[in-house]
């Protein structure tokens, strides 16, 4: 598969556009001044991850700058102990950095303090650097406007249905209070997350009363990369429950069978409302929990899904959380179109 570098003149030109969308999100959601100081933790094994670290450079070039290969652990533990909270933290990881039992960004969270994640950059071919660099671009007012507006109707909802291509999926059940991620964390304990962002997600309240057809694009196979079938394949949903599929490919046969045999059968939790528009069926990055931001719609396969409490379902007992991409046409709520041609419309 080709994956080749950038020229100098490509290269610089990511980087800039790299550095205007950052700046746009280190300000408007991150909130930060250069009153705070400001760690970025990374390494340079990947196109992106080189990017990212210089474009976060110009952006701040005050701040403190660690390459976590060239740095002990207790080097890094020590500048990152030297913060206090509201201080910003850029975490830019060709995979996922491990400092022993430290978890990086749930230690920095406990003591209020702001933190961006980049992880597993390296899962993403060269060639579509620019499509996660543009879905980084924040957009407050649509992000925030539809984000919330989709939350109201979501909370209100009675009922639900997928139209994807010919395919119905029904939910005839209200769903569950739903959660954003959307840039805005003035209602929320922690300031940040992985980045790119754009979703709101919810499941219904009900999970047994799901039932239809769904057609997917594509789906995260076993080494957490987005596989794109040569053809879209049918998922055929009874009572919550994957029972069958139509024009499946071995990948996703091994998902289906992965799931069954460690946790019986395959139930439908998440439904995920992506807001991400740099994200498409055909703009597409390898690394699917990247891409699951993506304009549309996406369920995920398997008993986990710890946001949200269910009976007879203990939260360490799931093992999987597949993320499937629906050839999403339209998306009723109740009665009413919210997402129609590639657009939300709320």
């Amino acid at each position: 598969m080709n994956n080749t570098m950038p020229s100098s003149r490509e290269l610089e030109s990511l980087i800039l556009i790299a550095e205007q969308h950052l700046k746009g999100v280190i300000s408007e959601v991150f909130t930060y001044t250069d009153q705070e100081k400001a760690v970025i933790v990374y390494d340079t094994g990947c196109l992106l991850s080189r990017v990212l670290s210089e474009a976060y450079k110009r952006c701040l070039p005050h701040a403190v700058f660690i390459d976590f290969d060239k740095q002990t652990p207790e080097y890094i533990m020590e500048a990152l102990a030297s913060l206090e909270a509201s201080d910003f933290v850029a975490l830019i990881q060709s995979t996922n950095f491990r400092l022993d039992a430290f978890r990086i960004r749930v230690e920095l969270f406990k003591r209020k303090i702001k933190v961006i994640e980049h992880p597993h950059l390296s899962r993403i071919l060269n060639e579509d650097a620019l499509y996660y660099i543009d879905a980084l671009e924040y957009d407050a007012q649509y992000y925030r406007g539809v984000g919330h507006a989709l939350k109201d109707k979501i909370d209100v909802a009675s009922s639900g249905m997928i139209d994807s291509g010919g395919e119905t999926l029904v939910y005839d059940s209200p769903f569950e209070s739903a959660k954003l991620n959307i840039g805005d964390y003035s209602q929320m304990t922690n300031v940040g997350g992985q980045f790119p962002i754009g979703e709101v997600f919810t499941e219904a309240q009900d999970l047994t009363a799901l039932n239809g057809r769904m057609r997917i694009f594509g789906f995260g196979d076993v080494t957490y990369k987005l596989n794109i079938p040569e053809m879209p394949i049918t998922l055929v949903i009874q009572k919550g429950q994957v029972v069958d599929c139509e024009n499946s490919s071995p990948a996703f046969d091994q998902i289906l069978s992965n799931i069954r045999t460690d946790e019986g059968v395959v139930w439908v939790r998440e439904l995920g409302f992506g807001l991400n528009r740099a994200f498409t069926k055909t703009r597409t990055v390898s690394d699917t929990g990247s891409y699951e931001r993506m304009c549309g719609i996406h369920i995920s396969l398997g008993a986990k899904h710890g946001m949200y409490g269910k009976p007879g379902f203990k939260r360490r007992d799931g093992k999987y959380h597949v993320d499937v991409f629906a050839d999403t046409h339209s998306v009723r709520l109740g009665n009413e179109v919210v997402y129609k041609d590639g657009v939300w419309i709320v």
